[in-house]
């Protein structure tokens, strides 16, 4: 077994990347404070293909040298928008088709294995500050709640890690 050369992976132009079909998906990142967390966001959601990060409140907006070191390039190919206040935000991606969906653990979060994908609908994932999670008035009007299950002392993950998770399970229901 080897390791595959980067002209094996085939990897797209960022031309045909910012051309190509994205997934029905949109990050919301309220008031991130770390632009480490805000550049792993990045390079996981081109991984994905998401169609947009909204950068909300606190969280930092590219180009800053931070971010740009754990994006790697992915601010250039993920299309991103910034919003100062997060309800706005996500009232405004309300209008435009999307269920709203918080990643928090709330008193009637659904666990992420069994949150079921409805085929098509547009989905806005509401990641939270590293300290205080998503803003409670997100949380009241969010369509939804759902958690990562965890059987540790800690009961929390870095925020770039439950992007990851959340983006892997819901691509895998979608496709």
């Amino acid at each position: 077994m080897r390791k595959l050369t980067n002209e094996e992976l085939n990897r797209i132009s960022l031309d045909d990347y910012k051309n190509a079909k994205k997934n029905p998906l949109v990050v919301v990142l309220d008031n991130i404070r770390s632009q480490s967390n805000i550049g792993s966001v990045f390079r996981t959601s081109d991984a994905f293909a998401v169609e947009l990060i909204v950068l909300c409140g606190i969280t930092a907006n590219p180009p800053q040298r931070e971010i740009h070191k754990t994006a790697l390039g992915a601010t250039d190919s993920v299309d991103w928008e910034y919003k100062s206040n997060t309800i706005e935000a996500i009232t405004n991606l309300r209008d435009r088709g999307y269920k709203i969906i918080s990643i928090e653990q709330t008193e009637h979060a659904i666990p992420l294995p069994l949150f079921e994908i409805e085929k098509n609908q547009k989905y806005a994932l509401v990641f939270g500050n590293e300290i205080s999670g998503v803003e409670d008035a997100v949380i009241q009007q969010s369509d939804s709640c759902i958690e990562i299950p965890q059987w540790g002392t800690k009961h929390s993950l870095n925020i770039s890690v439950s992007v990851g998770i959340v983006l892997w399970d819901i691509l895998l229901k979608l496709k």
